[in-house]
């Protein structure tokens, strides 16, 4: 599957917003943007324009689809489809985008990123109700218990890694985690406070899309 491997770091700085796309250097304040608040380019620090509602509609548009890591297409699909349902929005886009399995693992706290989290459910160390899944986007449902292989649990990552940092994690209050045994279960819907995600930008995308 397709993915972003361009520059992480110069997609904060051009947003002008931390996404916390690289974890714990990211938690730590030790990216870019810290050291370079203003966008890259010769004329990054020059003042910039006030934005057109099209370019905020765009802004939120770039950071929710670089915060779960999406391309274009994968994005816009998730927006259509819900906006395409008749139901209530808001929600559908965020639990589409909060229940894909990627961002699972990353909320269980096995990832300290979404694109770790990812590359974790690429290399089949997942399991979905005791089934191994290698999609990033399958989706989990309420009831899903997601779990770590025991093959993969011997790992220097499982085994050495992954405990320096998981003790002190707190998931969201959607997903049951148990730490000592690296399972959650998914126990309903996300909210926009759980996800970082705020109402405004999700109407801005919506918009954005309705062009």
């Amino acid at each position: 599957m397709a993915r972003y491997t361009g520059p992480r770091e110069k997609i904060e700085r051009r947003l002008g917003e931390r996404l916390f796309i690289k974890g714990a250097r990211s938690l730590a304040g030790k990216t870019a943007i810290t050291k370079k608040p203003y966008p890259p380019g010769m004329n990054g620090q020059k003042p910039s324009r006030r934005s057109s509602e099209y370019g905020q509609q765009l802004k939120s548009k770039q950071k929710i689809k670089n915060i779960y890591r999406l391309l274009e297409k994968q994005f816009k699909n998730y927006v259509k489809a819900a906006v395409e349902s008749k139901k209530e929005p808001y929600g559908l886009i965020l639990n589409a985008l909060e229940h894909r399995l990627d961002n699972v693992v990353f909320r269980m706290g096995l990832g300290q990123s979404r694109d770790q989290a990812r590359q974790l459910v690429n290399h089949g160390h997942i399991l979905v109700n005791g089934r191994k899944v290698n999609i990033p986007s399958y989706t989990v449902k309420i009831g899903d218990i997601i779990s770590v292989r025991e093959g993969s649990k011997k790992s220097p990552f499982f085994m050495n890694l992954v405990p320096q940092w998981l003790p002190a994690y707190e998931p969201p209050a959607w997903l049951s985690v148990d730490k000592q045994a690296m399972t959650a279960t998914v126990k309903g819907q996300t909210t926009p406070e759980e996800s970082g995600v705020g109402t405004g930008d999700i109407q801005a995308i919506i918009e954005f899309y309705s062009r």
